[in-house]
């Protein structure tokens, strides 16, 4: 496999990654591949990725992280911002070492994703979007107080989860206004703008059906806005359109994932 100017090699590595006023639980699998970055679903740990890590094989550097509070390593934070998030990914790659990667998000991860490509094209060799980073105005005021009601009834399982590193060290509260902001976020006029400005190869993987909180057909609505967003920027394709819902795309359809990682690296190479 074509290595793309890797960074220098390195031997399997798994630590805490210090960042503002907390850190960060890393796992890199080392060697001279391709470096490919995960960003885990909103309160998800890095431990989804295992089957995607494990199509592809060992020809590749998998770097995989739990953000703030979320697994049971990583640190709490007086700082669960979206932009917290956004700074940490520069934080985990720079303890590695490494100059450039594939960037490959999922849900939350992948709004985190878009920006980050956004704000750093030369340090991106491509980007995956996995269920995620959706360009539509779903948030409204019944929406919030849908999430705030959603998680205020989810508190009761944090005693028995938060044990187990699935359920973030976060209060309801917090969840909650995580949750918002990646609606506020989500905004026509606020993602629209990012995606449009990408310039390095990115494809979307695309699930089917709904996703936790979601009613009826809202998810499929939300994610027909990506028609304009491909019209728009000739580098956004989407990879494929997959028969497994939200929750379930990196279980049930790791290897579509997996093909699309190999589809923007292959890309990079092809320019070089």
């Amino acid at each position: 496999m074509t290595t793309h100017n890797p960074s220098p090699s390195h031997s399997p590595w798994t630590g805490m990654v210090p960042v503002d006023d907390t850190a960060l639980a890393v796992t890199d699998t080392g060697g001279t591949g391709v470096p490919v970055l995960y960003l885990n679903g909103q309160f998800a740990t890095q431990g989804y990725w295992r089957q995607v890590l494990a199509d592809l094989g060992a020809g590749w550097r998998h770097i995989t992280y739990d953000e703030r509070a979320r697994g049971r390593k990583s640190g709490r934070s007086a700082d669960y911002s979206f932009e917290a998030a956004v700074r940490d990914v520069d934080a985990v790659l720079a303890a590695r070492g490494v100059q450039r990667a594939v960037i490959v998000g999922w849900s939350y991860g992948a709004v985190v994703a878009a920006h980050w490509t956004n704000r750093n094209p030369e340090r991106t060799i491509g980007t995956v979007l996995v269920d995620g980073a959706f360009p539509h105005d779903w948030l409204d005021e019944a929406i919030e107080q849908r999430i705030r009601k959603l998680f205020r009834r989810m508190r009761f399982l944090a005693p028995l989860l938060r044990p187990t590193g699935l359920m973030p060290r976060m209060s309801a509260a917090q969840q909650a206004e995580s949750n918002i902001e990646l609606g506020r976020l989500s905004r026509e006029r606020e993602l629209g703008p990012v995606l449009d400005a990408i310039t390095v190869p990115v494809r979307y993987v695309v699930a089917s059906g709904r996703s936790l909180g979601s009613k009826g057909d809202e998810q499929e609505r939300i994610r027909t806005s990506l028609d304009a967003v491909t019209v728009r920027n000739p580098n956004i394709k989407v990879h494929a359109k997959v028969a497994s819902n939200h929750g379930a795309i990196l279980k049930k359809d790791f290897a579509t994932v997996a093909q699309a990682v190999r589809e923007v690296a292959a890309l990079d190479s092809a320019d070089r």
